[in-house]
């Protein structure tokens, strides 16, 4: 009888199974799409724009090297600096206000109720439209001069005249348009809600607490980690926004809507280098764009350790 144990099988040494030569160029081939992709759509592109900022390119002749002058330039250019200002008020009011109707919906929606599948359906059908032409358009016309918010205001005694073409509503309409598709947090936050024990809240109620006692106690700390995810994403999309301001805001091709008022970055962006044909200083921009959205990030997860608050962490 011969004996079998203690005998591994071929192509396994120490318990683990050997690679063969093949799975590394299998692995490779599938993964040879993404790659490509990625250097040919995303670093590619990024590259070539790094380079376009330190030239002098219109779009037809070749890019001509003239190093830090387009950054120079931004800070002597007083458009640029009114475009840093408004998209910096703009992402300031419509973050705060798009995460506190978020998660003020979630709370409701976390309650049991009848229909409660049909109400969470239609608080996020708006997020799937996106920041899309034809939304825009259709926000545009409801802002419009006799149109129902006009009509609505006018009802009880604020005549405004119509909020489109007023630089002192044009940047709250697109403040009020990001804040009405909070769908996208929202199921985020009911997600982060649904996670927290049902029992600290009934030890809470049996020592007295109050609601909005078990709501800065026990979920704002329970949900902090939810928030700081939601606050991230959200700023970070906030300073990219570009699509319902070039569309509503009249003159959005460069000028940003009545004087200036919706001038954000991305718009000025594009007027530079699709109006202006000065791509240098367009791709100067985006950089500058990427620096900004980096050091927020940055400062966000610095000072996160101050406030968000994970479940393995000690007391």
């Amino acid at each position: 009888m011969i004996k079998t144990q203690g005998r591994r099988p071929s192509g396994v040494r120490g318990g683990q199974r050997h690679q063969r030569p093949g799975d590394a160029g299998a692995g490779l081939l599938f993964l040879a799409p993404w790659l490509l992709g990625m250097l040919l759509l995303t670093i590619g592109p990024m590259l070539a724009s790094l380079y376009l900022s330190f030239t002098d390119y219109n779009l037809f002749d070749t890019p001509e090297w003239i190093g830090l002058e387009n950054y120079q330039r931004m800070f002597d250019d007083p458009r640029y600096l009114r475009s840093v200002t408004v998209t910096a008020g703009y992402v300031a009011l419509a973050v705060p206000l798009k995460l506190a109707a978020a998660l003020g919906v979630a709370l409701l929606l976390n309650r049991p109720r009848l229909g409660q599948g049909l109400y969470r359906s239609a608080f996020y059908a708006p997020s799937l439209i996106g920041a899309s032409v034809s939304l825009s358009l259709v926000w545009k016309s409801i802002f419009s001069d006799g149109a129902i918010v006009d009509r609505g205001l006018g009802a009880i005694g604020l005549d405004t005249g119509g909020w489109v073409g007023r630089p002192e509503f044009s940047l709250p309409m697109l403040v009020l348009l990001a804040a009405w598709q909070f769908g996208g947090p929202m199921v985020i936050f009911l997600a982060g809600l649904k996670q927290i024990p049902g029992e600290l809240y009934e030890a809470a109620a049996v020592d007295g607490a109050g609601p909005w006692r078990r709501f800065r106690a026990i979920t704002l700390p329970m949900l902090s980690p939810v928030l700081f995810f939601n606050l991230l994403l959200e700023i970070i999309g906030a300073f990219q926004v570009f699509t319902s301001a070039f569309v509503i805001a009249t003159g959005a091709a460069g000028g940003g809507g009545p004087a200036g008022s919706t001038l954000l970055y991305t718009v000025y962006l594009y007027g530079r280098g699709f109006v202006d044909f000065r791509m240098g200083y367009a791709s100067a921009m985006a950089w500058m764009l990427v620096l900004g959205v980096g050091l927020v990030t940055a400062l966000l997860f610095r000072t996160s350790r101050m406030w968000v608050h994970y479940a393995g962490d000690r007391a």
